[in-house]
């Protein structure tokens, strides 16, 4: 009696065991094969002391005297986001958040900032964040979560440079790529 309680006791374990395996087991990640593709313009204008009017970005921070590359500035921005390369085409996002310049030796900017939408395409927001290294064609900066259509979402932010005009001006091509989707 004891031995046939053993084994169903084993048995018993063994099935909740393997269920709760297969319960738990994730859907296989596809890198290749985003789940929602999205291209935007990125349109940030410093304010330079005599743009008020259009100004998206201001200095909270100047740059220190270590190198020549803006280390230590610190760029508070409220950025409109746009399908298309110009600037004053109906925006379908915008980007709110910060950047700072982190290299001495070279111009480097991290990033953290949120992405809100509010169209009839899409409503919510994507927090993306990460470096940018100016020097590079291309850089990724991590899609951390996000809310309403992009509830817990997670993927890369492709940018590229696209134009820029001095330091009061300049438009990145964001190539977003998510590849968690809820």
């Amino acid at each position: 009696m004891a031995a046939l309680c053993n084994k169903s006791i084993f048995i018993l374990f063994s099935v909740l065991a393997i269920s709760s395996s297969l319960v738990c087991a994730k859907k296989p990640f596809k890198e290749s094969q985003p789940c929602k593709r999205i291209v935007l313009y990125y349109h940030d204008v410093l304010f330079n002391g005599t743009n008020v009017a259009n100004a998206t970005s201001a200095k909270s921070a100047n740059a220190t005297k270590l190198g020549d590359f803006k280390f230590g500035m610190f760029v508070v921005f409220d950025d409109p986001m746009t399908k298309d390369q110009h600037l004053l085409s109906p925006p379908v996002a915008r980007a709110q958040g910060f950047y700072f310049y982190d290299m001495k030796t070279t111009y480097n900017a991290w990033y953290a900032y949120t992405l809100l939408f509010n169209s009839t395409e899409y409503k919510g927001t994507l927090n993306i964040m990460g470096a940018d290294m100016m020097d590079q064609e291309t850089r990724d900066l991590s899609v951390v979560g996000g809310t309403g259509d992009f509830f817990m979402t997670r993927g890369i932010a492709t940018w590229r440079t696209d134009t820029f005009q001095g330091a009061d001006y300049f438009r990145v091509q964001m190539d977003i790529k998510l590849y968690e989707c809820y």
